[in-house]
């Protein structure tokens, strides 16, 4: 093999950063990889044997040595409207509020009802020195610091924790009017169709509408919590929209919505707490939870439960085969690719029918083995390899057979570096870390494997808002927002303060380097979600005077297109969702509280669940 050329500057994103700090400092320059061609690790670093992929299968060699990054501002108290880390309590927010106390810090708003970033933008080094010596993934990570409850970890790009789960008993679908207080929420008195005349006017709200404007999108409904949670609240799942019918889960339930009027259309009970859910439905609407064996502090998550989200219907349930040995755990995540849901951790991975929930494949237990995997139009799975070393960690990411499990190919990191986060399968686009240096890098790989390009990242700062259904050594590798990706181009969106400008940044995929860059509107802030169709779907938050507004950008830039600007009247509301997850869909948007939790019971009822908008 030949040693590539080192002629292009490096990618790579620099550890958080106090924002009053300059961006960090300049890196040697990457040598880039030619398409489709093999390559070795540069001089003078001699990176280990590659490990033995999985069924023995070689897997493609790693790359590079990103250098150390300035440290961030651990120990920092949060933001405006936010929590600070470590449980203390935030300042208050824009209104006066006071977000819940004892939850770490919030970032940019997270899908699926996920914790949030708890601290702050990734700047990008500077730009380069003259080309040198060096590898491919030149940058910083994030980092990852210690909290409470026996191991509990919070990380700059994700965030872990522990979840638990009364009788085993079959889950089962139930009409609103027979849902028991206990298992699920109650009936729907609690919807607010914003025309004055819901629940929310006997509490001093008025109709949510009346201060509406011009061009203003209306509000179809708001939701308020009606579940008798656990003393530390829970966590929520969603939201979903399939069809007409807009799908939330939290604590022992799942409900489905109505989108335009938000009136509950059914509810499953689950025996015991959900512990694990994929990012998004199977494409027929079905999903499949995870929810933990036991009501014990701490019970694993190993139980799966099928559910149609159009109707409510409850399928198959099955639990995942226990892992064994002196260093086992049981701590699943879920990801749906074609016909398969995968149920993998830290011990153990499957995969297995959506049609049936009988077992499809085992991970490998030898060479690499998986321990999450990503779903959607492909199957993408992180590894971990053999090193020869206790000191040394070795892993890898590639595509595998959804029905067989077997790798299509493998892709090996250089030592110490930890496959983070996927943020888009095809293309496919990866986030690594090395956690202990406090470095970051995002690079993408091409349909056989071999290294595409490594993002540079100049002088930017990004905070893409990822997290998980947490558990300590599980790791859900999907579920970001700030990021997108075309087959062509990856799509970020520049981190700033609140009331602040802020940028989405395209970058071009073959090369890594930035094509162009696209300004929110004046005292704007956008975060990317997804792609919609050709174009970039945002979400535009809320600011002190403006409700927030969901927009395109077209794949040539320019200024974003609103496709529904929410009234500043309710922006108040908008903005007190906690950690909040988002749906689009059938030209509606639904904002849904990532957490719901409050100091006593009565106040627990008054927590506001789900907002939804429309023309």
């Amino acid at each position: 093999m030949t040693q590539p050329p080192s002629n292009q500057p490096p990618g790579g994103f620099g550890a958080p950063q106090d924002p009053n700090q300059g961006a960090g400092q300049g890196m040697p320059p990457v040598p880039p990889v030619p398409p489709q061609a093999p390559q070795t690790p540069p001089a003078p670093q001699t990176p280990p044997a590659a490990a033995p992929g999985p069924y023995g299968q070689a897997p493609q060699p790693g790359y590079g040595y990103p250098q150390q990054g300035q440290p961030g501002p651990y120990g920092q108290p949060g933001q405006p409207g936010q929590p600070g880390p470590y449980g203390q309590p935030g300042q208050p927010g824009p209104y006066g509020q006071q977000q819940p106390y004892g939850y770490p810090q919030q970032g940019q708003p997270g899908p699926y009802g996920q914790q949030q970033n708890p601290y702050g933008g990734y700047p990008a080094p500077t730009p380069p020195p003259a080309p040198g010596g060096g590898g491919p993934f030149k940058g910083r990570t994030g980092i990852v610091a210690g909290v409470a409850a026996a191991a509990v970890l919070v990380a700059a790009v994700t965030t872990w924790a522990v979840v638990g789960g009364d009788d085993d008993k079959d889950p089962v679908a139930k009409p609103t009017s027979t849902a028991t207080a206990t298992g699920g929420p109650k009936p729907t008195e609690s919807v607010d169709q914003g025309d004055g005349s819901g629940d929310g006017a006997k509490d001093g709200d008025e109709d949510l509408n009346a201060g509406r404007q011009a061009g203003e999108a209306k509000v179809d409904w708001l939701l308020k919590n009606d579940v008798d949670l656990p003393r530390n609240g829970s966590d929520v799942f969603g939201p979903w929209i399939v069809g007409d019918t807009v799908v939330k889960a939290m604590y022992k339930g799942i409900d489905g919505f109505a989108l335009g009027d938000g009136t509950r259309k059914w509810h499953v009970d689950v025996p015991f707490e959900l512990c694990a859910v994929p990012p998004e439905p199977a494409a027929d609407g079905s999903m499949v939870f995870g929810y933990a064996e036991s009501a014990k502090d701490g019970a694993k998550c190993t139980n799966l439960q099928k559910i149609d989200l159009k109707t409510g219907k409850a399928g198959w349930k099955k639990a995942v085969p226990k892992a064994t040995g002196l260093f086992a755990f049981d701590d699943n995540t879920l990801a749906i690719s074609g016909n398969t849901v995968t149920a993998a951790g830290s011990s153990s991975a499957y995969g297995f029918s959506l049609a049936d929930g009988h077992q499809l494949f085992k991970g490998a237990d030898t060479g690499c083995k998986p321990f999450a995997y990503a779903g959607g139009s492909k199957l993408i799975a992180a590894m971990n390899c053999p090193s020869g070393s206790t000191t040394k960690k070795i892993q890898a990411v590639g595509q595998v057979d959804p029905n067989t499990g077997k790798p299509k190919f493998t892709f090996q990191l250089e030592a110490n570096w930890e496959v983070d986060k996927v943020y888009s399968v095809d293309p496919l686009v990866v986030s690594a870390t090395q956690r202990e240096q406090k470095k970051w890098t995002i690079f993408s790989l091409d349909a056989n494997g071999r290294l595409r390009s490594t993002i540079q990242g100049g002088n930017d700062k990004f905070a893409p808002s990822c997290g998980g259904s947490f558990v300590i050594f599980g790791k859900n590798l999907q579920g970001c927002t700030g990021v997108a990706a075309d087959a062509n181009t990856f799509y970020m969106s520049t981190e700033t303060d609140y009331g602040k400008t802020n940028e989405v940044v395209a970058y071009d995929l073959k090369t890594g380097k930035a094509k162009w860059r696209a300004k929110a509107p004046e005292g704007r802030k956008v975060t990317p979600l997804r792609m919609e169709g050709s174009d970039v779907l945002l979400y535009m938050q809320t600011t002190y005077d403006k409700g927030g507004a969901v927009a395109t950008l077209a794949p040539t830039g320019g200024a974003p297109k609103i496709l529904l600007q929410h009234p500043a009247s309710t922006s108040e509301i908008e903005s007190s969702f906690y950690s909040p997850g988002y749906a689009y869909g059938s030209g509606t948007f639904v904002v849904a509280a990532g957490r719901v939790s409050a100091s006593n019971d009565k106040e627990e009822m008054q927590v506001k669940t789900m907002m939804a908008f429309s023309k």
